[in-house]
């Protein structure tokens, strides 16, 4: 079971909510990928703005577990006000933190998101940092009280999958004990895939699923893969090899 902050969880996928076609599409992915934690922007949730308390009512009807994020924020202080009303709109102590860096990449500012992490923390809240795939960084967060850490597999959107599989698995070998979650940049299942086979606990999609021809049926797709890659990790598969190796044994061979 997936668990995060104590609570525990069937879905190993994550999905975002922004960019779909209509709510209608948007509610038929997320019950396709069999999701129970999607992220939502307080954006979308404008107080008394007819559009978002209609997405707001759609959630609730979905049932899936809210987890809110400071998308856009470019500071740790606009990040933490943003988080701080976050929680008074969506009842949760839950926030995934961005403190974009570098707005060509999407880059995260580690210096930004860990000064937050930190005030956030203090302040009692569960957070799910979006980062780069960076050791120390990662360290630094862990010391700031965060129990989950969100690397990136590629820039926001980019759809290139995995660009440091090294450093990935680094962390995840680094952090044997963490919650770790492939955030951002993963394109088709199969990126899904490769980043659980690499023994990380979950992945968090959007772009992929939301941009997609049939959001629904690649929505369903990514749901196959991440149970597919978590089942090949379990499994413990063969370590790769620079020669073959024979699969039928030499021995008992018939003598012409």
């Amino acid at each position: 079971m997936l668990e995060f902050y104590g609570k525990r969880f069937g879905s190993r996928l994550l999905l975002g909510t922004a960019r779909y076609p209509s709510p209608a599409i948007l509610a038929d992915a997320v019950r396709a990928s069999t999701c129970e934690i999607v992220t939502v922007s307080l954006r979308r949730e404008s107080g008394d703005m007819r559009a978002g308390q209609d997405f707001w009512a759609l959630m609730k009807e979905l049932g899936t577990h809210i987890l809110p994020n400071t998308a856009g924020c470019h500071s740790a202080r606009e990040a933490v006000t943003t988080a701080r009303m976050a929680r008074e709109v969506f009842a949760t102590s839950w926030i995934k933190l961005e403190v974009i860096g570098d707005s060509d990449t999407l880059q995260p500012d580690p210096f930004g998101l860990v000064e937050a992490a930190r005030i956030l923390c203090s302040e009692g809240f569960e957070v799910f940092p979006y980062m780069n795939d960076d050791l120390v960084v990662a360290e630094k967060l862990v010391e700031a009280g965060c129990r989950v850490l969100m690397p990136w597999g590629a820039p926001i959107g980019s759809g290139r999958g995995l660009n440091n599989p090294y450093a990935l698995r680094t962390m995840r070998a680094h952090f044997p004990d963490i919650t770790l979650v492939v955030d951002a940049g993963l394109g088709v299942p199969s990126h899904a895939a490769a980043a659980m086979e690499l023994g990380y606990d979950a992945v968090l999609v959007n772009t992929a699923v939301a941009k997609a021809g049939d959001p629904v049926a690649m929505a369903r797709a990514f749901a196959a893969a991440v149970e597919a890659g978590r089942l090949a990790f379990e499994a413990d598969p063969i370590d790769a090899l620079d020669m073959a190796v024979p699969s039928t044994p030499l021995l008992g061979k018939a003598l012409l």
